[in-house]
């Protein structure tokens, strides 16, 4: 039963704990102890100071943070992991799951376009998913793509290279942005509608400076392709694997025209993009009787894809499933890595993710 009684320490009087126990406190001791709480007090409120101008500087650096996310900002914020891990299943030890936005942003693309052997890889992947893939992408994703997109089409005024194939990758992106933003109420984009608009804004702006861009003629006086023999200009133009290149090369002057009409080099293209099957159901004859191979490989390219070839790609390890460019290493624990690492095209990529 607890003592009810009088409190033995009488009002008015401090008392000290000690390590013999509890004891009064003398007049000395008492303003020391008075002394004590003030100076404690004056700790304590700079140490409240120090707290808040801690979290305005934390406040500060999310800011920042957030505005290098920000489309508005001059240095958007990139990843630049050189493989990751990809895989539907998860454990303990890592994480499994990735999705293509996720892939989009950690891989390393802004060193990839600055690489000639990368860049029409990376435009073909970003072709690809402005047809269709662009919903699918996380927010963070979608300012990523188009922050890449504008260094691509920065590197293309730069080097003057490239042209018709950025002017088609902003048209096929421009196409799908207009079908996007009307289905807005859908979430299929994400972001205000006015910041896609203002995307469109730039895309247009862009295609004009593209269509208004002069190519200087090189300064150099040496010895020109129209220089060399003839047998060497036909070696040149077999390397070729675009048709379209081989009739802008053809409006150079008449000679080079003359030589682009030649109907090995356009045998060589159908053969080289089109199976015999495929050749064989679109084949057009002349009136001499001769296969019109020029006119046979445009109108196989109006109904079949081109045959994609590419100098550097990404590669897959199925052994230990991650993903990575082909000039980095990756933590595989297999014994011969290279029969387990497979090149992954554009396509492969998006259908990689497609769980």
């Amino acid at each position: 039963m607890p003592f009810l009684g009088q409190d033995w320490r009488s009002p008015g009087q401090r008392w000290v704990k000690t390590e013999e126990g509890w004891k009064k406190s003398t007049k000395d001791e008492r303003n020391n102890i008075v002394s004590e709480m003030k100076s404690f007090c004056q700790e304590e409120e700079y140490y409240k100071e120090n707290l808040i101008l801690n979290m305005g500087y934390d406040v500060a650096a999310k800011k920042r943070k957030k505005d290098l996310l920000n489309n508005n900002t001059k240095i958007p914020y990139f990843h630049r992991d050189q493989w990751i891990y990809v895989h539907k299943g998860s454990t303990k030890e890592r994480h499994g799951y990735c999705t293509l936005g996720e892939a989009f942003n950690r891989l390393d693309f802004c060193s990839a376009i600055k690489d000639t052997r990368r860049f029409n890889y990376v435009v073909r992947l970003l072709e690809l998913i402005a047809k269709s893939q662009l919903p699918s992408l996380s927010g963070v994703a979608q300012k990523n793509y188009m922050n890449i997109l504008e260094r691509v089409v920065l590197k293309v005024f730069e080097d003057q290279q490239n042209i018709r194939q950025i002017k088609e990758l902003l048209q096929t992106l421009y196409v799908s942005l207009c079908s996007l933003v009307q289905d807005m109420g859908k979430s299929v984009l994400v972001g205000n509608i006015n910041i896609w608009v203002h995307r469109m804004e730039n895309i247009l702006q862009w295609q004009q400076q593209l269509d208004n861009i002069q190519i200087n003629r090189p300064t150099s006086t040496g010895m020109t392709l129209t220089d060399l023999p003839t047998s060497l200009q036909l070696e040149i133009m077999q390397r070729l694997s675009d048709g379209r290149d081989l009739v802008s090369l053809g409006q150079v002057c008449p000679d080079l025209r003359d030589l682009a009409e030649d109907r090995l080099l356009w045998k060589n293209l159908c053969q080289y993009h089109f199976t015999d099957r495929q050749i064989r159901k679109r084949l057009m004859m002349s009136d001499k009787g001769h296969l019109e191979w020029k006119k046979m490989y445009f109108k196989l390219c109006r109904s079949y894809p081109h045959k994609e070839q590419y100098s550097d790609t990404l590669q897959f390890c199925t052994h230990c499933h991650i993903l990575f460019w082909k000039d980095t290493n990756h933590p595989c624990t297999a014994n011969n890595t290279e029969s387990c690492c497979v090149p992954v095209s554009p396509q492969g990529f998006i259908n990689l993710f497609k769980f």
